[in-house]
């Protein structure tokens, strides 16, 4: 089960990463124009927030992989995932369609923040030896 959960975690980084690609260039070519200054900022800081945390999902698929405590890991890259999605979620509907969904980009940080420090402890825990 252990492996099912490293590839999910993998995979989904890996999309995210991709997507964070396609938006980065959205924004550097398409958004200028359409975008005030501060917006543009904002979508900008959404796709830095989504790389960076798209690696942090590939990481946990590959320290699941090595055998890091599947519970701890597993949760990290939950909170991985459904945090970048609530935060650059957020910052993406509000700034490129001016949809307003309430306070979900502290929500999807405080997300975030909480899988760095379950990613620390499934690392503190350890597992199998490589």
């Amino acid at each position: 089960m252990a492996t099912v959960w490293a590839r999910v975690w993998v995979a989904t980084g890996s999309l995210a990463g991709f997507c964070a690609v396609a938006m980065s260039a959205v924004a550097a070519h398409a958004l200028p124009q359409r975008l005030d200054s501060r917006a543009l900022r904002a979508v900008e800081s959404a796709v830095q927030m989504q790389g960076w945390h798209a690696l942090a999902l590939v990481l946990t698929g590959l320290l699941v992989m090595r055998g890091a405590p599947a519970l701890l890991a597993n949760l990290a890259g939950g909170a991985f995932l459904l945090g970048m999605l609530l935060i650059c979620g957020s910052i993406y509907a509000g700034e490129l369609a001016g949809l307003r969904i309430g306070p979900t980009a502290p929500a999807g940080g405080l997300l975030l923040m909480a899988g760095w420090l379950l990613l620390a402890a499934s690392a503190i825990a350890g597992g199998r030896a490589p």
